[in-house]
Formats: structure tokens, C-alpha cells, sequence
């Protein structure tokens, strides 16, 4: 459990040989108290800004593309992006399609489907039928995949059906067998659809669970995104980018920062709505403010909030003696942090090619 916000408050004021706090009268402290309160913040920010790229506040987001918009919004959390991280992939269609805990978005025909906890959550179809409706495009091709379990062993099949009604067979129409008991079989197929409506339908007379249902475009192949500059932009791909032309938007393979870091850009500009585009990302810590607010550090390195509240009150008294032996201590668990949390590069690697030599750095 992490440290609360009247925990390192306290333990800070105790080490003063300060009056602590209580639940009651955290929020109407006074003098030093309030003092060692936004300390404690502070604190908390100078780690997270000293230890660089701590994995405890990594995030992984995704944005989907518009047809002719170049320019996306970063997260409004976001304190530092990854810009080699950028990958493009087909927008996943179906709504959760992985049940990790519900199955909500799924539409029940038949008979009484549930969610099972079972594996990472499924959805448990014991002679039943379940549906969703997805958005598509007529005449596009799309890929659907399927694991399912034979929850019986017996031999049950499960019916996957697409349409352009619930139950319908327009596109798709399929049975999944489970050989495998136990280990379950994943089907996988594709579909043209026919209407900008699809109907995602399964069914079986028997007792069956499904651990995931996908459904995405056949015709987007998953890509990384090459990160250049700003400047790198402006100087070979703007002139392209900038004219009033469908005929230059295409699949991107570029991404850029712009320079007010709250938005990246896309080259060439995207020529679809069904490109999602996934990065990752390190969040910004937001104060403690309530008495049971807890920091995102694990509870082993409070001692280091401490050590540093500490050194900015001994500053504020202007004991510099003090604060020179608590800014050590900081130092030396700070130290520890890096080496234990901070993500670290482990190796280099160079993919330039020269005339058909690949140059490696050792």
C-alpha cells in the first residue's frame, strides 16, 4: 500500500521534532505544518524530474485518425512522450472484445450469456447467442479473429455468423470446432462487408467460452512510425502535405513534434478513419492534496520524500548545516531509485545501410 499524504507529512514534522497532524486537522494546518505539507510535493516532484523515465508512471495511449487531419492532441497528462514508440495498426472494430471484466457492448438473442472469469475474462455461451453491431465501410475486406474453449469437452461448435442483421450470414458464415481441450483453438478469417452496419453473432447449442473477439481492416498492415523533427518536416515533406489534394493523403510513416509539444503531426496525412496510432508515454504526478492521497512511489522510498522535505525546511530555517546532511542522505537513496526503476537503454543498434552493409555499434 503506498504512503499516504499525512503519512510523509508526519513522519517529516516527527523527524523535526515538529506537532504532527491529524485526519481532522490536516487540511486547517498551520505555520510549519503547511509548510512541510507543500515540501512534501515538492519533494515528490524532484524525483520524478531527477530519475527521468520512471516505469511506475508509464502509460500506453492510442488516437485514431481522421481522413485528412494531420495534427493529433498529445494526452493531457502527457510529461514525456516516446517518440520512438509510435506504431500504426488497424483500428481495432469490436468494443470490448476481450471481457476482461464485463461483457458489456455485447447484445444477448438467445438464452443467458455471462461473464466468466475464467483465463483473462470470457464471455460463457451454454446454449446461447450473443451479438454487436460494428461500423463498416461496403466493399472493404475485414480480418476477424476468435479463441474459444470447448468448456465441456464434448464436442460442442460455435456458430460466428456476420451480417448486415443480427443473426444474418451476408458476409460470414462459420463453425469453430475445438480440438484441444483445454488450450482452446482460435479461428480466423475474413469478410467483405456489405453494409456500413455488421453484425458480430456467435452461438452454440452447447456450453462454450470465448476469451477474445477482433475485428479490423485486412487491408492496413501494422507499421512503426519513423520519428523526425520539426525542421526535418518543414524542409522535405510540408510543400507535399500542405496542397489542397486527396491524391497525396496515404497510409503515414512519419511522426513529428510540433513545437508547442502539445501536438504531433502525421506524414503523409492520413487517407483513413480506421488507423489507430499507439504510443507511449510518461504521465505527470499530480500534488497530494487530501490526507489519503498516496504517491505513486512504492512505500520503500518515503524515506527519500522525507529526507527531501526535510532539506527544504532546514533551508527555510536557514540551517545549512542540516540541510547539507539531509541533501546527502537524498543523494544516496536517489541513487538507488535510478538503479532500481529508471528505465536505461541496454543496447545500441544502428540500421543505416551502406551499399548492403549493415554498419552495427558494439
Amino acid at each position: 500500500m503506498a504512503t499516504t499524504y499525512l503519512t510523509l507529512t508526519n513522519r517529516t514534522l516527527r523527524e523535526l521534532n515538529e506537532t504532527e497532524l491529524t485526519s481532522a486537522n490536516f487540511s486547517s494546518s498551520r505555520g510549519i505544518q503547511t509548510a512541510v505539507k507543500d515540501f512534501v510535493n515538492k519533494s515528490i516532484h524532484d524525483i520524478y524530474n531527477e530519475s527521468g523515465e520512471i516505469p511506475l508512471l508509464h502509460s500506453t495511449t492510442t488516437k485514431t485518425t481522421n481522413t485528412g487531419t494531420q495534427e493529433y492532441s498529445l494526452e493531457s497528462d502527457m510529461r514525456k512522450v516516446d517518440w520512438d514508440s509510435f506504431f500504426l495498426k488497424p483500428s481495432e472494430l469490436i468494443t470490448n472484445g476481450e471481457f476482461a471484466t464485463t461483457i458489456d457492448n455485447w447484445t444477448t438473442d438467445t438464452g443467458s450469456p455471462a461473464h466468466s472469469s475464467l483465463g483473462n475474462g470470457r464471455l460463457s455461451l451454454s446454449n446461447a447467442s450473443s451479438y454487436q453491431a460494428i461500423s463498416t465501410i461496403v466493399n472493404k475486406q475485414y480480418k476477424i479473429q476468435i479463441r474459444a474453449f470447448d468448456t465441456n469437452a464434448d464436442g460442442d461448435t460455435l456458430a460466428i455468423k456476420v451480417g448486415t442483421s443480427a443473426g444474418g450470414t451476408d458476409n460470414l458464415n462459420a463453425t469453430l470446432t475445438v480440438d484441444d481441450y483445454g488450450k482452446g483453438k482460435i479461428f480466423e478469417s475474413t469478410f467483405t462487408a456489405t453494409g456500413i452496419t455488421s453484425y458480430v453473432h456467435l452461438s452454440t447449442s452447447g456450453d462454450f467460452t470465448v476469451d477474445y473477439v477482433r475485428v479490423s481492416r485486412q487491408d492496413i498492415t501494422p507499421r512503426k512510425l519513423k520519428y523526425i523533427s520539426y525542421d526535418n518536416w518543414l524542409q522535405s515533406f510540408k510543400e507535399r502535405d500542405s496542397k489542397n489534394d486527396d491524391g497525396v493523403y496515404a497510409t503515414p510513416e512519419f511522426v513529428y513534434r510540433k513545437p508547442d509539444y502539445g501536438y504531433f503531426g502525421l506524414s503523409p496525412i492520413p487517407d483513413k478513419d480506421d488507423y489507430t496510432i499507439e504510443y507511449d508515454y510518461f504521465i505527470t504526478h499530480t500534488d497530494l492534496s487530501t490526507y489519503t492521497d498516496t504517491m505513486s512511489l512504492p512505500d520503500r522510498f518515503a524515506p527519500l520524500v522525507i529526507d527531501r522535505s526535510k532539506y527544504y525546511t532546514y533551508m527555510l530555517r536557514s540551517d545549512a548545516q542540516h540541510a547539507s546532511m539531509a541533501e546527502r542522505d537524498y543523494q544516496r537513496k536517489l541513487r538507488l531509485l535510478r538503479v532500481d526503476y529508471s528505465s536505461r537503454q541496454e543496447y545500441m543498434r544502428d540500421s543505416r545501410i551502406n551499399q548492403g552493409t549493415r554498419v552495427q555499434i558494439v
